[in-house]
Formats: C-alpha cells, structure tokens, sequence
C-alpha cells in the first residue's frame, strides 16, 4: 500500500535499492518460506500467555491466503512460498496442545484484486468481488476449520448489502457448523463498526477508558508502530511488560477484551522480544488471573482518589478487585471508592498470605497498610491487586 499505491518515498527507494528492477509484489510470494514455522511451539507459548483465545490471521488485504483456498488460485500458502496449510496446522495445535479457543481473521476487501477495483469503480453496483471470492471464502475458512471467532475486517468503503454480511450472518448463526460456539466482531461494511456485531472494536488500539453498555474488544499491538513483523524495529518501538498489564487492565475494567497482536516472521518464527512479552503476560496472570478472567465492570471503573488504580468485580465470590499499578512510597493505599463496614470488610492481597489492616475514610474511602514485602517477597512486578470482601 506504502510503496504501490501511496509511493511514499522511503518504500520505493527501499525497494529501487534492494530489489532488482520489475520486482512486483507478487514476486514476494515464494520468499514467505516459513521453514521454521513449528504450530506446537506456536500454541506452547499462546497457552503460556495466559490467553483465553486466538485469533489468526488467514487473509489480509493483499488477498494472500494462509490455506489452499479454492478461491484463491496461486496466491495462497499451499500453491507457493511455505507450500504448507498454515491454518489446519495452527488449528490443530491449538486444539490438541492448549483449550484456547480458535479464531480466524478475514479481510473482506483486496486493495488491488481488479475485481473490486471494477465493483468500486461502478460505485459498487456490481457485485464480482464478494460473490466469486470474499464470501466463498468465508464460507471455506468456517466449513473446513470451524472457527469460534470471525474477525472481519476490512470493508473497502462499501456497505454491507454489497457484501452480502447479513446473509452470510444468518447462515453463520443459523446453519453453520460453528453455530453453537462462534462469536463475530462489528466489521461487515460500512456504517456497522461499532453499532452491529457479537463484540464492537470500534477503531484499531481502542481503548475508551470508560465503560461501554456492549462488549467490547481492545485490538492493539505490541510493536506501537505496526501489525506486522518489522525487522528494523527499535527497542523503544515494543510495549513493555508494565505497558501491557496497564493496556489489560484499563480494558478490562471498562468491560473489554485484550487482543494483543504480534507479527510473525516470514520465516515463521515469533520474534523473541514478542514471546518474552506474551510470557510475562501469563507470569502476571499465573498470579491475578482470578481478578480478570470471569470479571465484570464493577460500579466505579477507576479510583477518585488515587490515580492509575482499577476496578473489576468477581460476581462469584462476590469479591470487588483493586489493582493498583504503583506501589506506594508511604506503604499504604488510600482508595476512594469502596464503602468498607468495620468489622466485616476484608482486604488481601492477592499472592500473599495474610490479611491487611485497614482504616475506613468516613462512609466512602479506605486506607490500607501494605505489607513491607523484599522485591523477592513480592506476588508478581508490573501491577498488585488487592481483594477485598464485604464491601457496599
């Protein structure tokens, strides 16, 4: 898109330097090798981030797609490059090796695939596109692999009727055989992002900090500048592991979903720097897990009185989740917003044994005594949650 469409002038020059001349984007086709691509290892380390789910992506807008697509002639990972099905590969690891449940992301639109080209030019009169390639496709991708999420994205600027979503919708909730199990986002053409969808993603790295009346997604990337693998990325470039317990956090209190991308190489590896990060991230989670699987927003989302402190609310056992991101200088935690009883409020902390002591603010407030831990004594880095029971 940089280099093709908007010719800006760092890509072309890159490749006028770097390639021979005539290299077209087609030609990049068997360099994707993905020698090294190992789908057990892959699902090891999803399972050891801590996540519930993945999602990958078996078609993006160059209209490549990751397994031998039918509707997708020579232009797919089966015909060239890795000469290998991508996605039953990660699929079935997945499902064998962890209880992660499976997705696909699916772009609807190619930027340069001349059949939309010409369904665009006719202001989408015409309906090529959809009906010879998008659709069947999708169609594909859930009969063979049975995915539980559908993550469209996409729309090429045109409405949903051109794409037909709410047909291939009702035979995806109705008929299909993910029927039971699947949940969708909110991409299905213009004017729906947002507004329609199983799960609303409102805009890439979305992250309100209040809370939404629908669930929500957070799709963000771990590489602050880019979705896919750069390989003259800089250090300063990757979230750290404190920036992405915040990024959790803050979406989880406000009734969100965290979907953390990383982009692989073409060789088929996860970068180190992205599973030291996705490890960290279920470390933090081995310990606090309990304070954000089965949540819900509880009545405040953040405190009033101490910045960079988050709620969420365990409806089981009843059970209101303070986390805080900084630990306190002073040793003790003022928090404004729960109205805690004498003698029947509880506060823990989670990781360390004993209970706090604490001190109620008038009606609404509490002070509690954090324990004076050794960096060795301390349940986790990053960010602390504090557990407090029989609170109003």
């Amino acid at each position: 898109w940089y280099w093709q469409k908007e010719k800006r002038e760092p890509y072309v020059k890159f490749m006028e330097a770097n390639y021979p001349p005539g290299f077209s984007y087609e030609d990049f086709g068997p360099l994707f090798t993905a020698e090294f691509f190992d789908p057990n290892q892959w699902a090891d380390i999803l399972k050891a981030s801590g996540a519930k789910y993945v999602v990958l992506t078996s078609k993006h807008h160059e209209g490549f797609t990751l397994w031998g697509s039918k509707y997708s002639w020579n232009w797919n990972a089966v015909d060239i490059g890795p000469k290998r099905d991508l996605v039953a590969e990660l699929a079935t690891s997945v499902r064998n090796r962890t209880d992660l449940h499976f997705g696909l992301y699916h772009s609807l639109f190619e930027w340069f695939n001349p059949l939309f080209l010409e369904d665009a030019t006719n202001v989408f009169k015409t309906r090529k596109f959809p009906t010879s390639k998008s659709l069947p496709e999708l169609y594909e991708i859930v009969t063979k692999y049975q995915p539980e999420i559908i993550w469209s994205d996409g729309n090429g600027n045109a409405p949903d009727t051109y794409w037909n979503s709410t047909g291939f919708l009702a035979w995806l909730y109705n008929d299909s055989p993910v029927r039971d199990t699947v949940v969708t986002n909110d991409r299905w053409g213009v004017g729906s992002i947002c507004t329609h969808g199983g799960f609303y993603t409102c805009s890439d790295r979305y992250n309100p900090g209040h809370l939404l009346p629908h669930k929500w997604e957070n799709c963000m990337t771990i590489d602050k500048r880019s979705w896919g693998y750069r390989r003259n990325a800089q250090l300063d470039d990757y979230l750290t592991a404190e920036d992405l317990v915040k990024q959790l956090v803050e979406t989880v209190s406000c009734g969100g979903n965290l979907l953390m991308n990383i982009g692989p190489t073409h060789d088929g590896r996860i970068a180190v720097i992205f599973e030291e990060r996705l490890r960290q991230m279920g470390a933090w989670l081995k310990v606090n897990g309990e304070a954000i699987y089965g949540t819900k927003p509880w009545r405040a989302q953040n405190d009033t009185v101490t910045p960079e402190v988050w709620y969420t609310f365990s409806p089981k056992e009843s059970k209101v989740n303070a986390i805080f991101l900084n630990w306190p200088v002073s040793g003790t935690l003022e928090l404004g917003e729960p109205r805690a009883k004498l003698g029947e409020t509880q506060v823990k902390l989670i990781g360390y044994k004993e209970l706090l002591k604490w001190v109620a603010l008038g009606e609404k407030g509490i002070v509690i005594a954090l324990p004076q831990l050794t960096p060795k004594q301390l349940p986790c880095q990053w960010g602390w949650i504090l557990q407090l029971t029989d609170v109003n």
